[in-house]
């Protein structure tokens, strides 16, 4: 509506002024070197307007003519960058498809349509990925971070590529190089965290730790339970080079983060014995078996009980499982010393104790040997020795990402490389979970069968 009425104005102004000029004809003369002209005023205005009007039509003509040359170029580059990210884009489609064929046709014609180099390197490595040549993606990602635009992803394609090769040194490098572009990645830190782990820098994975929990990508429990578990591998480090001071310093921080960490428990009283604080050392385990009874604090109690024979093994036990004497790992506990003590009746009323559904090879097997014992009743050895045979396996360090299961606990799975990764229980084709492969048991899982306790 405004543009209607401003082009009226226009009109009417135009034709007010027409009509003035009109209305006072008045006359021109012009008189140049013998010639003389004469016309009235508003004839020598629309001459000269018709003047200015065919100056600029011809002014415009020479423009476009000068121009067209490179209009037309800009036209033909423009369709060849259009079909040179068509082709980008089917490359890319043909990657996520596995159409090996289909992806290296159209990184040719990318190639060839686009002189954009950033653009084609990632999809000509995906390519040569896919292709299965490993080589020339690695030359084309090492192209990608000479490229400020692609040198993380160049960064990431080979510290995949080193990841895949177990170069564990090489990708430590990479990690450390991607992490300085881009600070706040998930993936890197994960990665950086697991490669320092591996390599056993353990000062540098508690710095990333931390950074992982001040970006919010592990909870804040998560990163104690971390760094109580590298706290204990740096007390190992540290004891092996005889610096058993500053050991006993790190098991004692670990322990203090982690007080259910088992590990941390029993190196921690074991730096405290060390010292000769055995009672101290007596009140540490005591209180974790409380909360978390586990078969691995009964030989600390021992010596810091400074029990050398088998009756004071006994009351060092039954003072250990005092808190939780209920607990099925106490019952075989005191069972298992009771035997050894040759306390016959004592033995066989914490045998007597255990749930019966906790039909485990190693109840059994204390069975076995109080009735060999006792009685000499070799029926009954027998009898208990096949149901051990058919009963559950006994439970074990179980890696909570690959299932492996092993004997002693470690910060790093020996199969998978998993940092902090078991847990005790049994692996799960032991209890034949079917719908739980990757998942190690856990009380929870067994409650009804046998409370077999977890470290968290």
């Amino acid at each position: 509506m405004l543009r209607v009425l401003w082009f009226l104005v226009v009109v009417f102004v135009a034709v007010a002024g027409l009509v003035w000029l009109l209305e006072r004809p008045g006359s021109v003369v012009l008189d140049w070197q013998g010639y003389r002209l004469e016309t009235s005023f508003f004839v020598m205005v629309g001459a000269a307007a018709a003047l200015a009007v065919m100056t600029a039509l011809l002014y415009r003509g020479w423009l476009i003519l000068v121009r067209a040359p490179g209009r037309v170029g800009e036209v033909w580059r423009e369709r060849r960058r259009n079909k040179g990210y068509r082709a980008l884009t089917r490359g890319m489609v043909a990657v996520a498809a596995g159409d090996a064929g289909e992806a290296s046709r159209q990184v040719r014609r990318a190639e060839v349509l686009l002189n954009e180099p950033p653009l084609t390197l990632l999809l000509s490595a995906q390519s040569a990925l896919l292709n299965g040549d490993d080589l020339a993606a690695t030359r084309f990602f090492k192209e990608m971070t000479e490229v400020p635009e692609t040198e993380f992803l160049g960064l990431r394609g080979l510290l995949t590529q080193a990841l895949k090769a177990s170069d564990d040194e090489r990708a430590l490098e990479l990690a450390k190089r991607s992490h300085r572009l881009q600070p706040k990645s998930k993936w890197i830190l994960t990665s950086l965290f697991d490669l320092q782990v591996r390599s056993g820098n353990w000062l540098d994975a508690q710095v990333t730790a931390n950074e992982q929990a001040r970006l919010g990508i592990t909870s804040r429990d998560d990163n104690k339970q971390r760094k109580a578990v590298l706290a204990v591998q740096q007390g190992l480090e540290l004891n092996s080079t005889g610096d058993a001071e500053e050991a006993g310093r790190r098991f004692k921080a670990a322990h203090d983060l982690a007080p259910t960490l088992v590990s941390a428990a029993v190196h921690h009283a074991g730096s405290l014995i060390f010292q000769g604080k055995h009672r101290l050392a007596a009140d540490v385990l005591t209180k974790v078996w409380a909360r978390q009874p586990h078969p691995d604090l009964i030989e600390p109690c021992w010596r810091a009980a400074q029990a050398d024979d088998a009756l004071s093994r006994v009351k060092a036990t039954e003072k250990l499982t005092l808190a939780s004497k209920d607990h099925l790992e106490s019952r075989i506990a005191l069972a298992g010393v009771c035997l050894e003590a040759q306390l016959w009746g004592e033995a066989r009323q914490h045998l007597g104790g255990i749930d019966k559904g906790a039909d485990e090879a190693r109840v059994c097997q204390l069975w076995a040997d109080l009735e060999e014992s006792e009685h000499g009743n070799m029926e009954a050895v027998q009898a208990w020795l096949k149901r051990a045979a058919l009963a559950y396996a006994d439970p074990a360090w179980v890696c909570a990402s690959c299932g492996n299961a092993v004997s002693e606990w470690s910060a790093i799975c020996g199969n998978c490389g998993g940092f902090d990764s078991f847990r005790w229980g049994r692996a799960p084709h032991v209890l034949g979970l079917t719908d739980k492969a990757n998942k190690p048991a856990t009380q929870s899982d067994t409650s009804s069968q046998l409370p077999i306790p977890v470290e968290n």
